[in-house]
């Protein structure tokens, strides 16, 4: 059964021309100076300029630099950074700090280069460093849950490939220690002359983390919320609460922060948090009435049959690999939130 989904909601407009022209023209922007001492440069993720990670670099009152998810490394040159540092006169040499707001390739991924290069410490919060060290034993726990899931035979390797016992969360670009210093809800990042706070925003991983920076009017957000992207839930590692309900009500942690800009760790810079975060909930909110209408419909399903009813971007039957994965886990989520995760059949 094919479904259509609702038409999405107007993304917000962008505070950066530069970055939102080069996203429509599918090349990657310019280093842009946000506020003194505060710029923001982007570092293309394996595949080129379409999967770029918005990097940001802080100057503390010392001269020394900090950067905010320092995106991805495929060979450890980190010559986009390089060249970007050196067009503001500074180098890596000067980074003393890389905090990262979570464990994905494409915003940890550079940071065990950047330690290596410069001497910097890592920051991350604790639960991700948690995940990273139970990505294994978590891999073969995956393997045990998708085979209830009632997926097609042809499809089955595939998922297994990329959510189970073959999957590599960092890509094999982390290395221990993963973090030298473990962050947690409250704490002041160790930059010299500045007061940026982690704020503790899980859902699209455990330990996700969102940056505030009050005095320069800045709020960074990672993958929490992105201008024009549903970011993907529980997509972190195992976790004992449902990531679905983690991550509404960190959404609903962004409203003492309205009035602030968002630098997020993709697309463009964006104002009105609170109505990106909305728009967001209610598209989750959506997704819920979809996998209730599933139940509702059919007599024990399976997963697979409860998420082809759901109107996933291209539908389910679009969908291989990771995308099928966690699509078939957010239902999960949905359902379990609902608190009819016993209707569904294990295959």
């Amino acid at each position: 059964m094919t479904t259509v989904p609702p038409p999405a909601a107007p993304a917000p407009e962008p505070i950066s021309a530069v970055q939102a022209a080069a996203l429509r023209a599918r090349v990657l922007p310019p280093v842009e100076e946000v506020r003194p001492g505060i710029w923001t440069l982007a570092v293309p993720f394996r595949f080129g300029v379409p999967d770029a990670t918005l990097v940001y670099v802080v100057e503390g009152s010392d001269g020394s630099l900090a950067l905010i998810d320092p995106g991805w490394s495929a060979d450890g040159s980190l010559a986009e950074l390089r060249g970007a540092l050196d067009s503001i006169g500074r180098s890596l040499d000067d980074v003393s700090l890389v905090a990262v707001t979570h464990l994905h390739a494409d915003h940890l991924g550079a940071a065990a280069a950047v330690r290596r290069a410069s001497g910097a410490r890592v920051a991350m919060h604790g639960l991700e460093v948690d995940a990273l060290h139970r990505e294994r034993t978590d891999a073969v726990a995956n393997d045990a849950e998708i085979a209830t899931w009632g997926l097609p035979t042809e499809l089955r390797a595939g998922v297994v490939a990329a959510w189970g016992s073959g999957r590599r969360i960092g890509l094999g670009q982390t290395s221990e220690p993963f973090a030298d210093v473990l962050l947690d809800d409250g704490d002041v990042l160790p930059i010299p002359g500045r007061t940026i706070r982690t704020l503790w925003t899980p859902g699209h991983t455990a330990g996700h983390v969102c940056f505030v920076d009050e005095p320069d009017g800045l709020l960074f957000t990672g993958d929490h919320v992105l201008p024009r992207i549903n970011s993907g839930i529980g997509l972190g590692g195992r976790t004992d609460t449902n990531p679905l309900g983690d991550y509404l009500a960190s959404l609903r942690r962004l409203d003492e922060h309205a009035d602030l800009e968002v630098c997020p760790g993709h697309e463009y810079r964006f104002r009105d948090v609170v109505g990106r975060a909305r728009t967001l909930a209610r598209h989750r909110e959506e997704r819920s009435r979809h996998v209730a209408r599933a139940l509702d419909a059919l007599d024990r399903p399976t997963l697979f049959e409860v998420a082809a009813r759901v109107p996933f971007s291209g539908g389910i039957e679009s969908m291989t690999g990771f995308l099928l994965a966690s699509a078939l886990t957010q239902t999960a989520f949905h359902a379990e939130l609902l608190g009819r995760a016993d209707e569904i059949r294990p295959a």
